[in-house]
């Protein structure tokens, strides 16, 4: 699915954004200014570099695929679709596809400085 914008929203698809493994700029292909957002594709086996960030919190939904997570304190799980995982700013932590023949795709999404409370109003 190719991205369409209109007056006020936008709508895609992870592979509307690219093929084979790698990143899905998700935020700016929709135009996202309130938090980042990103899809990222592992291939099978592949395993990320340790990283933690200095402000921002960050979520993570498995998609598809099955994906061990492991945090700095050497505490891992495994999660399928519909997983999800939240991590602190200055929690190290990697993901890894466990699966040896098949991609692995999950959804982050990250931001600073909280929670916007219940703000939804009736056109």
């Amino acid at each position: 699915m190719e991205t369409e914008h209109g007056s006020g929203w936008a709508v895609g698809s992870i592979e509307g954004l690219g093929s084979g493994p790698g990143f899905r700029k998700i935020r700016g292909a929709l135009g996202v200014t309130a938090f980042g957002v990103n899809a990222v594709v592992l291939p099978p086996g592949y395993k990320s570099n340790a990283h933690h960030h200095e402000r921002q919190e960050e979520l993570y939904i498995v998609m598809s695929g099955e994906i061990e997570f492991e945090f700095g304190d050497g505490e891992r799980r495994v999660l399928g679709p519909g997983g999800l995982v939240r991590v602190d700013p200055a929690t190290v932590r990697s993901a890894r596809n466990t699966s040896a023949d098949a991609e692995a795709v999950y959804v982050c999404v990250g931001g600073a400085d909280g929670y916007v409370g219940r703000d939804g109003v009736v056109p």
